[in-house]
């Protein structure tokens, strides 16, 4: 492979941080989805509001949203980029809860990192809340859906159906 696929390492082969002085900042926006299966048991009381811990939709929807404005302190080589708007939503399911999270900036960089830790943060942040109750709550298929903006442009996909193996 050509070293030039990989921006973030120099011709030594050591890591970088990629220069984007020269970029112009443009619009951008990412979104990202994960789930977290549960119990039946964590499934009704998560829509009868009856969690121990309390409001755990409402938690993990603030962690998700400080989670994407927290990347560069938790990825070394990511840039410090103003998030200018985050979504985090969460849905309660038959046997999971679906997170997906939108990110937007207008810089030099995309916030498809910042995504992808929103959801992974009010996926963690959602275990922790109930873990007390179900211990063998787990996140499954998360990953970037969308993207706009910057030089390469928009992208989109679908998650990949799990097979049933991978149901709780």
């Amino acid at each position: 492979m050509s070293r030039s696929l990989f921006t973030h390492v120099d011709s030594r082969g050591e890591a970088r941080m990629v220069d984007v002085t020269a970029k112009t900042p443009t619009v951008r926006e990412a979104t990202a989805v994960g789930e977290v299966v549960c119990s039946s048991e964590i499934i009704d009381a998560l829509r009868t509001g009856t969690v121990p811990k309390g409001d755990v939709l409402a938690v993990a929807r603030i962690a998700g949203i400080q989670a994407a404005k927290k990347v560069p302190d938790l990825l070394p080589l990511a840039h410090t980029i103003g998030v200018h708007g985050a979504e985090v939503n969460l849905e309660v399911g038959d046997d999971h809860v679906a997170i997906s999270a939108t990110v937007r900036t207008a810089d030099r960089t995309g916030v498809e990192m910042e995504a992808l830790s929103a959801v992974s943060i009010a996926a963690l942040a959602l275990i922790d809340m109930v873990k007390g109750v179900d211990r063998s709550a787990y996140i499954r298929r998360c990953g970037i859906v969308a993207k706009t903006g910057g030089r390469s442009g928009d992208w989109s996909r679908q998650l990949p159906q799990l097979r049933e193996v991978d149901q709780h």
